[in-house]
C-alpha cells in the first residue's frame, strides 16, 4: 500500500521531510522515504518517559505535543510534513486534534499533505491549514473583547500547572479582565452552558489533552489555547503571522526561550488604540495596577460612602429579565391551602377546547 501513496505525493526529492503514523508503519515508510529524501525526521508522540529510562541524546525537540529526532544546527522550520492517520469514516479532519495542533504550528512557508490509510489517498493541507489559522484570529478577538474569562483546570497532575494558572490570572488582570478558576474535567456544552456571565473559556491542559476546534454551535462560549489568551492580553507578544502556535503551556511562562514577559504599568504599548474586529468599536485601555499595588482591590468606592463589590457576575445577573424565584418574606399574607389546576401544561381541565 506504501507504493500508491508515495506515487501521488509527487515531492522533489533533495527535500527535507518530517512525517507522522503508528509504529509498525514507521519503519516501512522511513524505509522508502529515506532514499528519497536527505535528511528525514520520524516523529513520536510525546508520551511521558517510563521510570527509571533513560533519557535519550541529544533530547529530541517537543512540540506539539510529540517529539522530533533534530540534528544539532537544524531547526524544525526548515521542514516539509506527511501525516499519515486518520480515516475514512471521518467527516471533517478539521476535528482530529493531533492534526489540528500540527496546522496550526507548523510553518506556512512549508509544504504539508495528509495521507488517509484506508483509501491511500494524498492531499495537500494547505486550504485547511489556512481555515484553521483564520479560526485562531477569530478566537484571539473574542478573547481581547471579553470582559470575564473563565480558566479551565483540566489538568491537576501535569508539572507547573499551578504556577500557568497564576500566569494566565495575571494576563487577564493586567488586560482589565476577570478571571475565573473552574475545574469541571472535561469540558462538555452542557457543563460550561451553567456559566453565561463567562465571555470566553480557556482550557489548561497536556498538549494530548487539548480539545479539538469546535464546530460552530458546539459551546456555549468559546474554548481557547493558553497561548490565545497570551496573544489577546499581553501587548508585547507578536503580531499574527509571526508568533508561534505553542500547545503546551509550559512554554508560556518563565524560563522557556517562547517566554514573553508584560510590559510595565508605565509602558506605552498598553495605551495603543485598538480597534475590534469584530465590533468595530474603540477598545479602552486597561486600567492595570500591579498585584502589590494598595489600592488595587476588588471593592469600589460610591460617592454616598457605601462600599459595593465590583463582580462582573452580580452585573450580570441584575441585566437579567428573570432573576429567580423570589421569596418576599413577610411581605405576602398568610391564606389557606386551595386546590390548584389539574391536568397537563397543554391542556388543564378548566381550560376549554380549542
Amino acid at each position: 500500500m506504501l507504493g500508491p501513496w508515495l506515487h501521488d505525493w509527487r515531492g522533489p526529492q533533495g527535500r527535507r521531510c518530517s512525517f507522522w503514523a503508528t509504529r509498525p508503519m514507521e519503519e516501512a515508510l522511513a524505509t522508502l522515504l529515506r532514499p528519497r529524501y536527505l535528511d528525514l525526521l520520524v516523529s513520536s508522540p510525546a508520551l511521558p518517559l517510563p521510570v527509571g529510562s533513560c533519557r535519550p541524546a541529544p533530547e529530541p525537540l517537543e512540540r506539539f505535543g510529540r517529539r522530533f529526532p533534530l540534528a544539532p544546527g537544524r531547526c524544525l522550520e526548515e521542514y516539509g510534513a506527511f501525516y499519515v492517520g486518520g480515516s475514512e469514516a471521518s467527516a471533517d479532519l478539521d476535528l482530529d486534534p493531533d492534526l489540528s495542533r500540527l496546522l496550526l504550528g507548523w510553518a506556512p512557508g512549508q509544504p504539508f499533505f495528509t495521507c488517509c490509510p484506508d483509501t491511500g489517498r494524498t492531499q495537500d493541507e494547505g486550504v485547511r491549514a489556512r481555515r484553521l489559522r483564520a479560526r485562531r484570529h477569530y478566537l484571539v478577538e473574542r478573547a481581547r473583547d471579553a470582559h470575564v474569562v473563565g480558566l479551565l483546570a483540566g489538568t491537576l497532575g501535569v508539572a507547573r500547572h499551578r504556577e500557568a494558572l497564576a500566569h494566565l490570572r495575571n494576563l487577564a488582570q493586567a488586560a482589565g479582565k476577570r478571571s475565573y478558576v473552574l475545574a469541571l474535567g472535561r469540558p462538555t456544552p452542557p457543563k460550561l452552558a451553567n456559566f453565561p456571565e463567562v465571555d470566553v473559556f480557556v482550557l489548561l491542559a497536556c498538549p494530548l489533552g487539548a480539545l479539538a476546534p469546535q464546530p460552530s454551535g458546539g459551546f456555549f462560549r468559546p474554548v481557547l489555547a493558553p497561548c490565545e489568551l497570551e496573544a489577546a492580553c499581553n501587548p508585547a507578544w507578536p503580531p499574527s503571522g509571526l508568533a508561534p502556535h505553542l500547545t503546551h503551556y509550559a512554554d508560556l511562562l518563565p524560563g522557556s526561550p517562547f517566554h514573553v514577559p508584560l510590559p510595565p504599568p508605565d509602558s506605552e504599548l498598553w495605551d495603543t488604540p485598538d480597534v475590534s474586529l469584530i465590533t468595530g468599536e474603540l477598545r479602552p485601555p486597561p486600567a492595570w495596577k500591579p498585584s502589590d499595588d494598595p489600592g488595587c482591590s476588588a471593592l469600589t468606592l460610591r460617592p454616598q460612602l457605601e462600599l459595593a463589590e465590583s463582580s462582573p457576575a452580580a452585573l450580570f445577573l441584575s441585566s437579567r429579565s428573570w432573576q429567580g424565584l423570589e421569596p418576599r418574606l413577610g411581605q405576602t399574607p398568610v391564606t389557606g391551602a386551595v386546590s390548584g389546576r389539574r391536568g397537563i401544561a397543554i391542556a388543564y381541565e378548566d381550560e376549554g377546547s380549542s
